[in-house]
C-alpha cells in the first residue's frame, strides 16, 4: 500500500489524504472573517445601497440604439438629457444587441413639462430609427416607476429569508445536532452580510433581481456546509470512547477528505453562472440576467469559503464548550505523552480500556487445536 506521505501535494489533495491544518489555524480565519464583516457592516451603515429605480421610483426613458447617423451611444443620450434637464441622469445603459439594441435611461421623477421637451430633443438630435427603419419619434417611450413594487419585493424576501432560516435551523438540529445547526447559521449570516457588503462597497445597483439572487445562494451555501458536517459526524461517531484523535483533529480530517469535492462542486456551479453573466452583460446588456448572475457569483464564492474556513472551525469551538469533549481531548494528550515516554512511534495505536481488555482476553485464550488432533480434557460423558 502506498504511503500517503510519499505522494505529491496535488495527489493527496485529490485523493482526500491531504493534511492541511485548517482547524489549527482557525484564529487566523476568525480574524480574516471578522475584518471582512466589519468592513461590510461599516459600508452598509455609512454608504448604504445603490438602490435601483424599482426601489426609489423615478422616470424611465427607452429609445433604439440605432439612429439615422449610426449607432447612438450612452454618452450622446447623457449630453442631450443634461442639456434639457440641467443635470445628468442616474443610470444610462445599453441593452440588447443588433437591431434589438436600445438605450435605457433612468432618472428621478420627471414632470410632463420636462418629459415633452426631453423626448423632442432626443428625437431631433439623435434621430432614432423605428421598426420600419426610418427616424420615428414614437420609438422613444417613457414610463413612471413607483418604488412601491420594489418595497413589496423586499418585504416578501425578508419574510422568505426568516422562514428559510427557521426551517433550516430545525432541520439541522434534528438531522445533525444543535452545535452543527448553530455553526451553519454563523456561516449563513456571514454569507448574507458579505454579499450585501460587496454590493454596498462597489456601489452596484440593487434591483429586485439582486434580492431574488441573494435568496438563491443560501441553499448553495448550506449544501456545501452539510456535506462537510456529514463527514464530521461520520469521523466523530463514538469518539468520546476512543483516544486516537481529538474532536478538532477528526473535524480537520473531514475537511481534508471533502476539500477537493467542495472545490470541484463550487467550480462546476460557478461556470454556468459565469456564462449567464457573460450573456447578460455581453449580449443583452446590463439587465436582469446580469444582476441575478452577479449576486449568485459573489454569494457562491463567499459560501464555499465560509463552509470550509468558518463553519467547521466554529463547530469545533462550540463542541469544545462541552466538558466531555474537553476530557476526551485530555485523554488523547495523556495517551500520547505515555507513548512518547515509551518511545512508541506509532501514535495511531489505540490505547483505551476496551482495546486493552480485548487484547488481554485474546492473549490468555488457548491456542486453536491442530486439524485431526484428538480432543483433550473432559467431555462431560462417562465411560462405560
Amino acid at each position: 500500500m502506498t504511503n500517503p506521505e510519499s505522494l505529491s501535494g496535488w495527489t493527496r489533495l485529490t485523493t482526500g489524504t491531504a493534511n492541511v491544518d485548517i482547524i489549527g489555524r482557525r484564529k487566523t480565519w476568525y480574524i480574516g472573517f471578522g475584518v471582512l464583516i466589519a468592513v461590510c457592516v461599516l459600508s452598509l451603515v455609512f454608504r448604504g445601497f445603490n438602490l435601483g429605480i424599482d426601489f426609489t421610483g423615478g422616470s424611465q426613458i427607452q429609445l433604439p440604439a440605432n439612429g439615422a447617423a449610426g449607432t447612438i451611444s450612452t454618452q450622446q443620450v447623457d449630453r442631450v438629457y443634461e442639456g434639457v434637464i440641467g443635470f445628468a441622469p442616474e443610470v444610462t445603459q445599453s441593452v440588447g444587441s443588433g437591431d434589438a439594441a436600445s438605450i435605457v435611461l433612468q432618472s428621478e421623477p420627471l414632470t410632463p413639462e420636462q418629459l415633452v421637451p426631453l423626448r423632442e430633443a432626443l428625437f431631433t438630435q439623435l434621430q432614432p430609427l423605428g421598426a420600419d427603419g426610418t427616424p420615428s419619434a414614437a420609438s422613444i417611450s417613457d414610463s413612471q416607476v413607483s418604488g412601491t413594487w420594489g418595497g413589496e419585493v423586499t418585504t416578501q424576501a425578508l419574510i422568505a429569508l426568516a422562514v428559510f432560516i427557521v426551517l433550516v435551523t430545525l432541520f439541522l438540529a434534528f438531522y445533525f445536532e444543535r452545535a452543527m445547526a448553530a455553526a451553519a447559521l454563523i456561516a449563513l449570516v456571514n454569507d448574507i452580510v458579505v454579499t450585501a457588503g460587496v454590493y454596498s462597497i462597489i456601489g452596484l445597483e440593487v434591483t429586485p433581481a439582486t434580492v431574488i439572487g441573494l435568496l438563491t445562494i443560501l441553499g448553495f451555501s448550506l449544501y456545501d456546509t452539510v456535506v462537510v458536517f456529514d463527514k464530521v459526524r461520520e469521523n466523530t461517531r463514538g469518539l468520546l470512547k476512543l483516544t486516537r484523535r481529538t474532536y478538532a483533529e477528526a473535524a480537520n480530517l473531514a475537511l481534508n477528505q471533502t476539500l477537493m469535492r467542495s472545490m470541484n462542486t463550487s467550480l462546476i456551479a460557478i461556470l454556468p453562472v459565469l456564462g449567464l453573466l457573460v450573456i447578460g452583460v455581453g449580449l443583452l446588456g446590463v439587465g436582469t440576467l446580469a444582476d441575478l448572475a452577479l449576486v449568485q457569483l459573489v454569494g457562491m464564492i463567499t459560501g464555499v469559503v465560509s463552509s470550509l474556513l468558518l463553519a467547521t472551525p466554529a463547530l469545533v469551538d462550540i463542541k469544545l464548550r462541552d466538558k466531555r469533549v474537553r476530557d476526551q481531548a485530555a485523554r488523547v494528550e495523556a495517551r500520547r505523552a505515555r507513548a512518547a515516554g515509551r518511545g512508541d512511534t506509532d501514535s495511531d495505536v489505540e490505547d483505551d480500556p476496551a482495546t486493552d481488555t480485548l487484547a488481554a482476553v485474546s492473549s490468555s485464550a488457548p491456542a486453536a487445536p491442530r486439524p485431526g488432533a484428538r480432543p483433550t480434557g473432559k467431555t462431560g460423558r462417562r465411560r462405560g
